[in-house]
């Protein structure tokens, strides 16, 4: 996402080989895949820390086997992916995301439902939280039932509030869309940035437009996308009116547009310079229970508070749980090692090294039963509850669009509405001019 937890700077290559794992700088591989007893693993997501841990765990279990994996930041691992697609030197094992992205390699993918039952059992899919499976085979041409990706980490998408800054201003967070526009005017003048809104990213105006979409007219969008309602719906184009309310109204800081989330923003929303920002529930791997040197706002979460997205006058009366999967897993057609390759993406996503991953709370897992073994305060394990107990059972709508191409019209769309460079009307039309050649 993310993207969301991506490394700052270059990309760390990770090895496992009887020994601990170590990080050191990328090196180029002549070939995606591996063989014999070794896997290479490619991805943005779990960070690098994390994923020396997962494959200590699987190594402890599986003497001799290699885990040769590149961790890079979201924008870069896309470019890298492209070009192993395109040179036919896919990873064995590789990080993807439902709908658009798995549906732009699926040429490339293993189908993974018999490593699943091999793995599971028949009832396999019973594992997995619902919101998983559903969207694991999104964007599948009709007929193909194959799951080319798995998912290893879940999430909602929503706001996060600096506690403190609101705690010292006598504020609570905001539940509908007046309340935010006041909420804003009375944190404005202060040393935080009342509403940081990161709209470089692409994939952060996607999730930031699903949410309002959805509050505004539960599911409409979505009935866009699959073509049996027009972009230009009145519940759409107002949805995009409400995206460049942000900027218009004067919620979001100046700039906004040339600001990217990671690592610009999140470090200033860490750093204590803003009061709102969003992003979703992998925010909560800030307070890492693993790690040693935490920033006092993310020490168990002490300086946060979780929030959905405000509602939209004349919408839904409440708001809606967007979310999903966060991040899945692939295995590449050509693997020379398959039987490896499985028993890494199944430890990954429940076994030894997915425990792991889940105590460094990298994000909500994927399969039911798996939990931190250990909390660092109160509020930390209330708002790891909240995410696994009530919100995620509850996500409902998407935070991906199926299409490559509509993702991305989607994403230019409000971009321009960002600029002042479309209204909301004209940006609608533009994406149905996409979904029109689609």
């Amino acid at each position: 996402m993310k993207l969301k937890r991506s490394l700052a700077g270059v990309a760390t290559v990770i090895t496992a080989l009887g020994v601990t794992a170590c990080a050191g700088g990328a090196a180029p591989v002549e070939s995606g895949n591996a063989s014999g007893d070794a896997i290479t693993f490619r991805s943005w997501s779990p960070i690098e820390q994390t994923t020396r841990q997962m494959i200590d765990a699987f190594q402890a279990e599986n003497e001799g086997a290699k885990i040769d994996a590149t961790i890079f930041n979201y924008p870069e691992y896309l470019v890298d992916l492209q070009s192993r697609a395109s040179s036919n030197t896919m990873p064995d094992v590789l990080g993807l995301q439902p709908g658009a992205l798995t549906q732009q390699y699926r040429e490339n993918l293993m189908p993974l439902q018999d490593c699943a039952a091999e793995t599971w059992g028949d009832d396999w899919q019973s594992k997995f939280y619902p919101i998983g499976i559903e969207q694991a085979r999104m964007g599948n041409p009709e007929g193909d039932d194959n799951f080319y990706s798995l998912p290893i980490l879940t999430q909602t998408v929503n706001l996060w509030a600096n506690s403190e800054i609101f705690d010292d201003a006598g504020l609570s967070v905001p539940k509908t869309w007046d309340e935010l526009v006041q909420t804003t005017e009375d944190l404005s003048g202060g040393d935080a940035a009342p509403f940081l809104l990161p709209a470089k990213d692409s994939w952060l105006r996607n999730v930031v437009f699903l949410q309002i979409a959805n509050n505004v007219s539960p599911g409409t969008v979505y009935e866009a996308e699959d073509g049996t309602t027009k972009w230009t719906d009145p519940a759409i184009v107002k949805a995009f009116e409400y995206w460049g309310k942000l900027f218009s109204d004067g919620i979001a800081q100046d700039g906004a547009i040339g600001l990217d989330a990671y690592p610009s923003a999140v470090n200033q929303f860490e750093a204590g310079n803003a009061a709102m920002i969003p992003l979703g529930a992998w925010w909560i791997q800030q307070s890492d229970p693993t790690k040693s040197d935490i920033p006092p706002l993310s020490e168990g979460m002490s300086g946060y508070e979780p929030f959905l997205f405000p509602t939209i006058p004349g919408g839904a009366a409440e708001s809606q749980f967007v979310g999903g999967i966060d991040v899945s897993l692939g295995i590449s057609k050509n693997t020379a090692n398959p039987e490896l390759a499985c028993k890494v993406l199944t430890d990954f996503i429940a076994g030894s090294a997915a425990q792991k991953l889940v105590n460094t709370m990298n994000d909500v897992p994927a399969v039911t039963g798996l939990a931190p073994e250990k909390f660092t305060s109160e509020k930390q394990e209330q708002i790891w509850n909240l995410f696994v107990d009530e919100w995620l059972p509850q996500v409902k709508w998407s935070r991906y669009f199926e299409s490559p191409k509509l993702d991305q019209a989607v994403a230019d769309a409000l971009a321009a509405i960002a600029t002042g460079d479309a209204t909301p009307q004209e940006a609608a039309e533009s994406v149905q001019a996409v979904q029109d050649t689609l």
